[in-house]
């Protein structure tokens, strides 16, 4: 008996092996250790950051709350207070918000609850790659459809993979990594059209033009995920959120979820910034303002060119192989994403929206990588 379970745990762990794991970006300090430079020479735009959030400002935030808070102590009223304070930035009851500690443990515990093992999800290609690992992890199947050439939503192609054994579809809207908002009514015809559970991923819907959030007490299938890592600009405290209707919400939030889903210090942080939101509205305006100067910018390089963008990224096509622009720029200190072919397009990398300097200095490298 014993044997036959460790053969079970060996077996389940070369599963897990064989699965393409979701990697991350470069670090800064193994990129300065590699090329024999300091941290702080090295610009960093391969993660999504929002650097346009005022990092002193956060610094005596969270001055304030380390002051206010007892590390000893489990998180008390937090979290239903960080639910009131979305309720009202998001216009929706306060019972439709689900807490995380991050948007990605919540895609997670959703395609946990709602997958098993036979079952599809369907999403869009390219997109977001943790879909897919979390997906195949849960012993489902991933089944991508491929966005059109002008990255649109192919409406009636994901509709007509829909099989008898399909339960979930993801859609990433504004996409990663291709930067666009899809039509607000093709997704809603997904929402209504799609016999399953819809999870749309909005993480960078701060900086677009609409959110599905005005949605989720229409369509009982439907859940949208936002986070606290990108506009907000605390990537490193891991705060995020879903929103549905009462009764998914509410569901997943009392009978599904560990206790203390997210901790006491990025819980205030929250609220503090929640209280505070025109800070976090001015910095958005900023990075859309430096965003469309970089889109035109790089348009202006030859061999260059970018697409348009509703995130904090920006896609872009090169001439040259991808890789070997990735890897000329990483020697010149510059650290943005490689993502190689999307679609028809070759050449295509991304760069995170940074700060005026640090875009010039992309920009610049690009000029000397792309001239050669």
């Amino acid at each position: 008996m014993k044997n036959e379970g460790i053969r079970w745990l060996k077996e389940r762990l070369d599963e897990i092996r064989s699965l393409k794991g979701y990697v991350s970006g470069e670090t800064v300090r193994r990129t300065a250790q590699r090329l024999g430079v300091k941290p702080p020479e090295i610009v960093k735009l391969n993660s999504n950051e929002n650097f346009f959030m005022p990092k002193e400002k956060l610094a005596n935030f969270l001055r304030e709350v380390i002051e206010e808070s007892d590390p000893r102590i489990y998180p008390q009223e937090e979290e239903a207070e960080v639910k009131n304070a979305l309720g009202k930035y998001l216009d929706v009851p306060p019972e439709c918000v689900i807490i995380g500690s991050g948007s990605d443990p919540l895609i997670d515990l959703v395609t946990r609850l709602f997958l098993r093992e036979g079952d599809e999800a369907l999403s869009i290609e390219p997109t977001f790659s943790l879909y897919k690992h979390l997906v195949s992890l849960w012993g489902a199947k991933y089944v991508g459809v491929p966005l059109k050439d002008n990255f649109s939503l192919d409406v009636k192609g994901i509709l007509a993979a829909v099989t008898p054994n399909t339960r979930m579809l993801f859609v990433c809207s504004p996409n990663n990594p291709t930067a666009n908002q899809f039509e607000i009514e093709e997704v809603q015809s997904l929402v209504e059209g799609f016999p399953g559970l819809v999870a749309v991923d909005e993480a960078y819907v701060e900086f677009a033009d609409y959110s599905l959030v005005r949605l989720v007490e229409k369509f009982e299938n439907l859940i949208a995920f936002r986070t606290f890592s990108k506009a907000f600009g605390l990537a490193g405290l891991r705060l995020g959120y879903a929103v549905s209707n009462q009764n998914l919400a509410t569901t997943l939030s009392e009978k599904a979820q560990l206790p203390y889903v997210a901790d006491s210090i990025a819980l205030k942080m929250g609220l503090k910034l929640l209280a505070n939101i025109e800070i976090v509205k001015e910095a958005v305006r900023r990075l859309k303002k430096e965003r469309g100067r970089l889109i035109k910018e790089l348009n202006n390089v030859n061999g260059v060119k970018a697409f348009d963008s509703r995130t904090n990224f920006v896609l872009f096509q090169t001439k040259k192989n991808s890789n070997e622009v990735f890897e000329a720029l990483l020697r010149r200190g510059i650290l943005i994403r490689n993502v190689g072919k999307i679609l028809n397009f070759g050449g295509c990398l991304r760069a995170t929206v940074g700060l005026p300097e640090m875009n010039d200095k992309l920009l610049t490298a690009l000029e000397q990588v792309c001239g050669e």
